[in-house]
């Protein structure tokens, strides 16, 4: 059981704040890699922070066992909240307000390999042709990353 999980046992449908870490995974063509859930829009690939555990081990954690690929370094994007951040659970009420920290890695190791149990897909993208079933917010966020890599 997760600590979302339990939190909800507790307080309901009232809203929990969670602190998801996510990561901007660059390849040396530099594209970005994306993944969602089947039939879901694309995002950025993250997970949920659990107890004992630092946003640093949560993100790298969860991109080894979703995807497969071992992240050796990362570098802060950004932290995010707000009103576009909130999603509410049609079928249950539930609510949820994330504060996402967003990362850059194009230090990592291994071949996409997405965990077959959960559904998820993964594939690299030029951040010129992002797919159409992108989440808004994160299209934002992705442009904002790619101004700063023409900067550089």
């Amino acid at each position: 059981m997760s600590y979302c999980d339990d939190m909800r046992k507790m307080i309901g449908n009232s809203p929990l704040i969670y602190v998801r870490p996510s990561v901007a995974i660059i390849n040396n063509l530099g594209e970005i890699l994306l993944s969602r859930y089947s039939g879901a829009n694309w995002g950025i690939p993250g997970g949920i922070l659990q107890v004992n555990e630092s946003v640093e081990e949560c993100i790298t954690r969860n991109i080894h066992e979703d995807i497969g690929i071992k992240i050796l370094s990362l570098s802060i994007f950004g932290v995010f909240s707000g009103k576009e951040l909130i999603n509410r659970v049609e079928e249950s009420g539930d609510e949820y307000h994330a504060v996402a920290i967003g990362y850059v890695c194009t230090d990592y190791v291994g071949e996409i390999s997405p965990d077959g149990n959960q559904g998820i897909e993964a594939q690299y993208f030029s951040l010129n042709q992002l797919p159409k079933d992108i989440d808004p917010f994160i299209k934002d966020k992705l442009v904002e990353l790619k101004g700063q890599f023409e900067n550089m």
